[in-house]
């Protein structure tokens, strides 16, 4: 209870230096890193084709000798009910599209987003947020900045430690003149941003223009949402690698961590590549919740990305158009860290494929489905 009270207390002393306009809110999130066993493929079989793994796709999928599979340890970000960090909040159905991603946070232009983070796993992480306005305490990212003390833990939470991050939202975080009522921004963890995100430590933002908010912060304007982030986890690159290698092979003496094998077509085989899991919001092969909508809706997708050199996607939707930047397309271009925020109102009833369009990236795992109710 002693805990508890601190905690509290220390939320009661920081409101007074809120930042946010007069009529803003300031919106609490509870939010632990937490090592989880995460499957890319849950239920095991290619949900885009009705059939079990074969062919290339074994090659992303196949658990054996010297092969993980689809199961490895990760990090992810996860919302708790209240600051002693007992009760998962759940995920309303809605939102179980956003898998791998942490909890979906919001604010309306003039709001404070504030945050009790505490560090469940067994490494130092961090919470970085893109586009919101923040202080060195709320930054998330160790450097060379001149600062010290509690400037600085921010940068790298400790395992068991909590750390309250505070972002304001001002008018340069919400939308633009030529932006629809709602755009994303990321946040992640930077403590080694390479690793933490490729070990799974990252989630999404949404801010919506002052005055067009409900009040849970949705956009009015808005029938439905999805958050989609396009991402290559390169699972060599995983915290916990060694920790996968002896739980999930078989003779994890002879896992050879280099291995790796060109091809003429696709990205190759090998140890390595197998470990390359092209994933949308962390699911392959349509394996992930079907994305559900009716027609005539009017429906916001929010797009994201990180990663590395190869994390460049093409997200491309079958059936149906989207508005992109005032230009009606089905695909939109998706660099490393880029946000995008595009609207359809849907025509075209059935299930329909969405997929990066770019061939090895498809062949390799990153498609999905979705569908439109008439």
């Amino acid at each position: 209870m002693t805990h508890c009270f601190k905690l509290v207390a220390v939320f009661a002393l920081l409101i007074p230096i809120a930042f946010a306009q007069p009529s803003g809110k300031t919106r609490i999130y509870y939010i632990a890193a937490d090592e989880v066993d995460w499957d890319y493929a849950p239920g095991g079989v290619n949900k885009m084709m009705g059939m079990k793994f074969e062919g290339y796709s074994t090659v992303f999928t196949e658990r054996g000798p010297h092969r993980i599979g689809t199961v490895y340890r990760k990090a992810i970000y996860r919302e708790y009910t209240d600051e002693t960090f007992a009760h998962l909040k759940a995920r309303s159905p809605e939102w179980e599209h956003a898998g791998i991603l942490g909890p979906i946070l919001r604010a309306e232009v003039g709001d404070t987003i504030r945050i009790l983070f505490k560090n469940n796993a067994s490494r130092p992480y961090s919470m970085h947020p893109h586009g919101v306005f923040y202080d060195k305490d709320s930054e998330g990212a160790p450097y060379d900045d001149g600062t010290s003390g509690k400037d600085k833990e921010d940068d790298a939470v400790p395992p068991g430690k909590t750390h309250v991050y505070t972002w304001q939202v001002p008018e340069r975080a919400g939308p633009g003149p030529n932006d629809p009522s709602s755009i994303v921004w990321l946040y992640h963890s930077h403590t080694n941003e390479l690793k933490d995100v490729e070990s799974g430590l990252v989630g999404a933002m949404i801010v919506t223009r002052h005055g067009m908010a409900d009040a849970e912060g949705k956009p009015k304007d808005v029938d439905r949402e999805f958050v989609c982030l396009y991402l290559l986890f390169d699972e060599n690159s995983n915290w916990y690698l060694d920790h996968n290698i002896q739980t999930y092979t078989s003779d994890p003496k002879h896992v050879n961590k280099l291995e790796f094998t060109p091809a003429e077509d696709g990205i190759g085989t090998g140890f390595q590549v197998a470990n390359f899991k092209f994933a949308i919001n962390g699911y392959i092969y349509g394996t992930g919740p079907m994305m559900t909508m009716k027609r005539g809706e009017r429906v916001r997708w929010y797009l994201v990305a990180l990663g590395e050199q190869f994390s460049v996607h093409t997200p491309h939707w079958h059936g149906n158009v989207v508005l992109h930047d005032g230009k009606r397309t089905d695909v939109v271009p998706l660099m490393q860290a880029q946000m995008e925020t595009v609207d359809m109102v849907p025509d075209n009833p059935g299930i329909w494929m969405f997929h990066c369009h770019i061939d090895d990236h498809m062949d390799a795992g990153m498609v999905t489905l979705y569908k439109v109710e008439p």
